[in-house]
């Protein structure tokens, strides 16, 4: 279990010692743009639940798999590609049903419309 400060983000000590990674591996991927921890007023790195779930892709990719830096990158840029595709389809979706309702909707109010016409004026 990481031990979180009271708002949520772990120190890159912490990191470090709980994934046994130096920091300065830590801060080589920052620099190359794989992670980006948010910074304290003293500019120490905080990493919060995004960056350590991408830090464990990194370490799983590169530790369990093999793949080098070049090839974490793909894989992060896939990911967040497919994510956002995700969320997207998500948005799709959700504008989809929400017309369906509308289109149902309307039918309904033409239904109850019609039914309270006057039998002489409804051909059937």
């Amino acid at each position: 279990m990481v031990r979180r400060r009271s708002d949520g983000y772990v120190m890159i000590s912490i990191i470090a010692e709980r994934y046994n990674i130096h920091p300065q591996t830590l801060r080589l991927y920052e620099r190359e743009g794989l992670i980006k921890p948010a910074r304290t007023q003293g500019n120490t790195r905080l990493y919060g639940e995004d960056e350590i779930r991408k830090l464990e892709m990194i370490l799983t990719l590169t530790r369990d798999l093999g793949v080098n830096l070049a090839g974490v990158e793909v894989v992060l840029k896939l990911a967040r590609m497919m994510h956002e595709a995700d969320m997207e389809f998500g948005r799709l979706l959700d504008y989809i049903r929400q017309t369906m309702l509308d289109k149902r909707h309307g039918i309904e109010r033409e239904n109850a419309l019609v039914k309270a016409m006057p039998k002489g004026l409804t051909k059937r």
